[in-house]
Parts: C-alpha cells; sequence; structure tokens
C-alpha cells in the first residue's frame, strides 16, 4: 500500500444493518405489503480499533448518507412468498485530495443503489412464526462516482458492483403464556460472489433480537413500543482497487429503541439504533447514531 501515490481512504458503511429487525415486516399471513423506508447515518467519528481515534489519522473526514427504499413483499400463501428491495441513496462525502492530494474536498452525489430479490418461505408452522429467505443482490448502483483525482473509493460508492446471495431467517413467539410479551429474531448473510473491476467488498451478517409487548390501543391504532439489539459483523475488503484492506471491516453491538403504530392497513415504524460497542479494522468513519423510518401498507 505504501506504493499507491494517494492516501488510502477507508469508510465503514454499514447499509446492511438496515435490513433487518423490524418485525412489522415479517410475513404473518398471505397478502401483499408495499413499504417505503429512510434510513439516515452521518459517519464523522473516526474510529480506531474499539474506541474513537484521531481525526487526523484517517484522510477521510465525513460520510452522510440517507436511503429511501421502495420494498415490495408478497406473500402467495401461508408457506410462499417474495421481497423486493430498491434503495434510493443521496450521499455527502468529505475527505482529503484534490489537486494537492492534502486538500478538503467534497462531494454530493446521488442515485440508486442495488437492488434485492428474495424468496421467502415460511411453512414450517400454520402461524409462519419461522421463515427463511434467499436471493441475490444485482449490481444495479452507481460504483463509478469520482473526479479527476481518484478521491472516491470503491468502499465510498453507492453500489458495490458485486452481485452477492442473500440467505437469512426469521423466528418469532410469546415470551409469556398470555402473550402480553412476545420476542422476534432476524438474520442475513450478504456473500458477494461475481466482483466487478478487482473489488469484492467483505462478506456481511446482520442479527436483530427483539422484545415487545403486546401494545396499547388508541381507538382503531395499536401503539407498540420496541427494544432490539442489532449486531452486525463485516469481513474485510478484497481485490486491487480495495480502498485499504487494513482499514476495512467491522464488528458491532447496537440498541435501538423503537415505537409501531399500526392502523390496519397503514403501518408506521421508527427506532434510533445507538452503538454501544464497536470494533473497526483500522481507521474508519463511524456514526453517533443511525435512524430509521418506514411506512407500510398492506392490501
Amino acid at each position: 500500500m505504501g506504493l499507491v501515490p494517494k492516501a488510502c481512504h477507508a469508510c465503514a458503511c454499514g447499509c446492511g444493518i438496515f435490513d433487518v429487525g423490524t418485525s412489522s415486516m415479517l410475513p404473518g399471513n398471505a397478502g401483499q405489503t408495499f413499504f417505503l423506508e429512510d434510513d439516515f447515518q452521518d459517519q464523522a467519528t473516526n474510529w480506531s480499533g474499539s474506541s474513537p481515534g484521531p481525526a487526523a489519522d484517517n484522510p477521510d473526514k465525513e460520510i452522510r448518507t440517507d436511503f429511501v427504499t421502495a420494498g415490495f413483499q408478497d406473500m402467495f400463501n401461508r408457506s410462499w412468498g417474495i421481497l423486493a428491495e430498491l434503495p434510493y441513496a443521496q450521499r455527502y462525502f468529505r475527505t482529503t485530495g484534490g489537486p494537492t492530494g492534502n486538500d478538503i474536498v467534497a462531494f454530493d452525489w446521488r442515485g440508486f443503489s442495488d437492488l434485492r430479490l428474495q424468496g421467502v418461505y415460511t411453512g414450517f408452522s400454520p402461524d409462519m412464526s419461522t421463515g427463511v429467505t434467499f436471493g441475490v443482490k444485482l449490481p444495479t448502483g452507481d460504483y463509478t462516482q469520482d473526479d479527476a483525482y481518484g478521491d472516491i473509493d470503491r468502499d465510498s460508492e453507492i453500489g458495490t458492483g458485486s452481485t452477492d446471495v442473500l440467505l437469512g431467517g426469521f423466528k418469532r413467539g410469546n415470551l409469556t403464556s398470555d402473550a402480553s410479551w412476545n420476542w422476534f429474531s432476524q438474520a442475513q448473510l450478504d456473500l458477494p460472489v461475481l466482483e466487478r473491476d478487482s473489488y469484492r467488498p467483505g462478506d456481511e451478517l446482520d442479527a436483530a433480537f427483539g422484545i415487545y409487548p403486546k401494545g396499547w390501543s388508541a381507538g382503531r391504532m395499536l401503539i407498540t413500543p420496541m427494544a432490539q439489539a442489532k449486531f452486525s459483523d463485516r469481513g474485510e475488503d478484497t481485490g486491487l482497487n480495495a480502498a485499504s484492506p487494513v482499514a476495512s471491516g467491522y464488528r458491532r453491538l447496537l440498541l435501538a429503541p423503537g415505537i409501531e403504530f399500526d392502523a390496519h392497513p397503514v403501518m408506521v415504524y421508527a427506532d434510533v439504533e445507538l452503538p454501544v460497542y464497536q470494533h473497526f479494522t483500522g481507521d474508519q468513519l463511524a456514526a453517533k447514531a443511525l435512524f430509521k423510518l418506514s411506512v407500510g401498507y398492506m392490501f
């Protein structure tokens, strides 16, 4: 890496953590659901290992991203269904580079990210409480955004350029015999299998566990608070166009208090995800909090 003429940039996108942990999106009956989800994170703190690091040690200074995802879930019956998700991202990136290599430069761009297509199987039990998901992430997102000085690395792009295999599962149940308290768990593994232009993002595992009470009625609306723990483990990027294998990959645990408003057929969910443990390889940018808002409509 000492032969690279420009500074090595590295960031931790952490996009996958948004894909787990919303119990309202787990299928409970046959039918269709359309949803819009907004996820926001502002990565502005340099993190090295298990603690914050000096900002001067990282040439990247800030990555602020707003993801808006349109999704459609169709459970054909009580056993089989499909799920499609297409994110649209707006990203602000501030880093060190420019004509001298030491200027602070900023970029702001937007575009579609990578399309996810998955099958859903819930035929293990009559109540659909256990399911598995399987599918692919397609390289539909832009991964070529850059300037004349090569300041935007592949790990800072909206799309990865890779084709990934997606494997996951979920389960929910009752914590108490009277169903006054319930729980759910969900996990997804993202395995890139086809790389493009000598860049392969690291394998990623995202998981969530949550508990919630039966909820309170306000007219025809059911209000349910939720408490969740979310875990994310991403391996190091590889390939000749990887920004820096020694500054990519991370492991983290987040706590996510949330609330759901259900006025069938409309459902609204929101949470804030707060890191309680983080370990980053090398120097990477981390967010102090992640925010989610999801609006669903059931047909």
